[in-house]
């Protein structure tokens, strides 16, 4: 339904430029990456994308051809999977290959790639949520509302099918909106073509759901990344990676043995009156009512303790500003992507019918991003 509501100006951070060349691989026409989309949370929106793990073998053949030629160019490094031997665990390498070398760089073994976003600039938390959207989402939404503040949201794509509203109300409320996988699994575990699958199809429902915004940041499940993986995100689909330097352990609050709300408590006071150098980058999820709870109860730390908040893809752009052409690519007079025109429902998705491009912390971590 048509409805004007006020709302903040999305950042223009997240995503790339009209005229980035990974466009090409999400366009719906030959000279505009499309106009009209499908409404967000109908099934003419949702029918062309996975149910449940992406089938790589019905991945759209521009992916497939992008990827091939990355891996013939030599920028996607021939290193071996990894394999999760016991589930719940650390994902290992074969025998001879160092998760902590510069070859293999595994960022489950805390390895850090370079150019890869680990911490904040001194005396910056740079803000953001993994797992959504959820039932335990609007809870967060409100509490960020009313607080005035934005994130980034780390969203899995098969819930932003089975929560639409949440993930409309994300985008309408300004918050940033970046890729965690279809299914959130182990990345490191899977051959080339089921790692492009988990994130591209992810990038191509948040870019159907947001007026053909596509993102440019991601985090992988568990933090679990190697130079393979990182390559395929970058080369392929021009995606930068967005880790962390301190965790919660909130996935587990439900969980029997897991962490609780006391010890998240004493953790985040011991960060958040501790050093403001390096800044930091919190791993916390909207995955629960509880999660979302520890947060809540965070924020009047963070705030009387000086700490700067700022969506965390918003430090990872460093203040860069993207335009975007109103219409074509080469056409049209070029307008900056925070400024919306026309109703906000028109600029998130319009009632059109879809021509889907488809075809139909310690040294090892275990925790759930």
């Amino acid at each position: 339904h048509e409805h004007r509501s006020a709302q903040r100006l999305p950042s223009n951070e997240w995503f790339h430029p009209r005229d980035h060349p990974v466009h090409k691989l999400f366009r719906r026409d030959a000279d505009t990456d499309g106009v009209s989309y499908a409404q967000v949370g109908s099934s003419t929106w949702s029918a062309g994308f996975p149910s449940s793990t992406p089938d790589a073998s019905q991945l759209p053949a521009e992916w497939t051809a992008a990827l091939n030629a990355a891996v013939q160019a030599g920028k996607i490094p021939n290193i071996p999977q990894s394999s999760s031997l016991t589930p719940d665990t650390n994902p290992v390498y074969p025998d001879g290959y160092d998760p902590t070398s510069a070859e293999i760089c595994s960022g489950t073994y805390k390895c850090r790639i370079p150019g890869n976003i680990w911490d904040a600039p001194d005396g910056y938390i740079g803000t953001g949520f993994d797992d959504g959207p959820t039932a335990a989402s609007p809870a967060l939404l409100d509490f960020l509302e009313a607080n005035n503040e934005t994130v980034t949201h780390f969203m899995i794509g098969l819930n932003i099918i089975g929560e639409s509203d949440s993930f409309t109300r994300s985008v309408q409320l300004g918050h940033d909106i970046a890729v965690h996988t279809w299914t959130h699994p182990y990345m490191t575990t899977l051959n080339n073509e089921d790692v492009l699958a988990q994130l591209a199809w992810t990038m191509m429902l948040i870019h159907n759901s947001t007026g053909g915004r596509l993102p440019k940041y991601w985090r992988p499940p568990y933090g679990d990344t190697d130079v393979r993986v990182n390559a395929i995100a970058k080369e392929v689909l021009g995606m930068e990676t967005i880790l962390w330097n301190q965790d919660t352990e909130d996935w587990s609050l439900t969980e029997s043995g897991g962490t609780t709300a006391q010890a998240i408590n004493s953790s985040m006071t011991t960060w958040l009156t501790g050093s403001k150098t390096p800044g930091l980058i919190i791993l916390e999820h909207e995955l629960s009512d509880e999660s979302v709870q520890a947060f809540e109860a965070a924020y009047p730390v963070m705030k009387s303790n000086g700490w700067n908040l700022q969506s965390v893809a918003q430090i990872a752009a460093g203040g860069q500003s993207a335009y975007q052409n109103a219409i074509g690519i080469n056409t049209g007079s070029v307008t900056p992507a925070d400024i919306i025109i026309g109703e906000t429902s028109n600029t998130l998705s319009s009632s059109a019918a879809s021509t889907s491009t488809t075809s139909s912390s310690s040294s090892s971590s275990t925790s759930r991003t």
